[in-house]
């Protein structure tokens, strides 16, 4: 695993920063691969840096939208992860809309749910059993509590290593989930972290040891390259001992 640790010093340059190290991997796969899978994330840190995409002139074509986790809601809630990136992002540009793979949130099931994408992702990646497929780009955020995806401290979903899709669960309502073993496969990892409510939570991350399973993103080690981008409101006390 390649690890870079970068504090931004603004959350505008954050943005910028992170814009310039995903258009560089999806440039890359596209070259190499002739097609980019990008997982996103939720939450309101990645919207500038989808609303940033937007305005790119990029191979929309070659292009492959997935998600990293979803609230277990319809698509036009407001909660919705998909909803916000479809608003940011996808709305605005070509891709087609067989390139976008959302997570599915309509079966009243989300086990039924999961066990579904898990074979869609399955399909699209011509993995088997007990083979995990490599996105080229997943983008994370982390909570104040130490979550990442909807991998939530103490839950079962962390001890999922079988599957490509979990089921997490946050204060009782269900979530969808990418897995820790099939974000770990992934060829870059990209964590984009704002404020300074996260602070305590990076300083457990980031510490020689800790409990992994009341901090999930620990967790996260990939074969690939993991990527910190930090604003400096969170990144300060990580800048202070670099």
């Amino acid at each position: 695993m390649n690890k870079i640790v970068e504090v931004l010093p603004a959350p505008g340059s954050l943005t910028q920063r992170a814009l310039e190290v995903v258009l560089s991997k999806i440039t890359a796969a596209v070259e190499e691969r002739h097609r980019c899978t990008v997982a996103l994330a939720g939450g309101s840190t990645p919207k500038p840096l989808y609303e940033a995409i937007a305005a790119q002139q990029l191979p929309w074509e070659k292009i492959h939208v997935f998600w990293g986790d979803e609230r277990y809601v319809p698509p036009q809630h407001p909660d919705s992860n998909q909803r916000m990136a479809r608003e940011a992002w996808l709305d605005r540009v070509p891709v087609p809309a067989a390139n976008i793979h959302p997570m599915p949130v309509g079966a009243s099931d989300p086990a039924a749910d999961a066990e579904k994408h898990d074979a869609e992702l399955r399909e699209f990646f011509q993995v088997g059993a007990g083979e995990f497929p490599a996105f080229d780009v997943i983008l994370l955020g982390i909570g104040d509590d130490g979550h990442t995806a909807s991998l939530f401290p103490h839950t079962e979903a962390l001890k999922v290593t079988d599957r490509l899709v979990a089921v997490g669960n946050k204060d009782g309502h269900p979530r969808l989930t990418l897995t820790v073993p099939l974000i770990n496969s992934a060829r870059c990892v990209i964590f984009i972290v704002s404020g300074a409510g996260k602070r305590s939570a990076l300083a457990e991350i980031f510490a020689p040891a800790a409990d992994e399973f009341t901090y999930p993103a620990r967790l996260i080690q990939p074969q690939g390259e993991l990527w910190w981008l930090l604003d400096e409101a969170a990144g300060q006390d990580l800048q202070r001992k670099s």
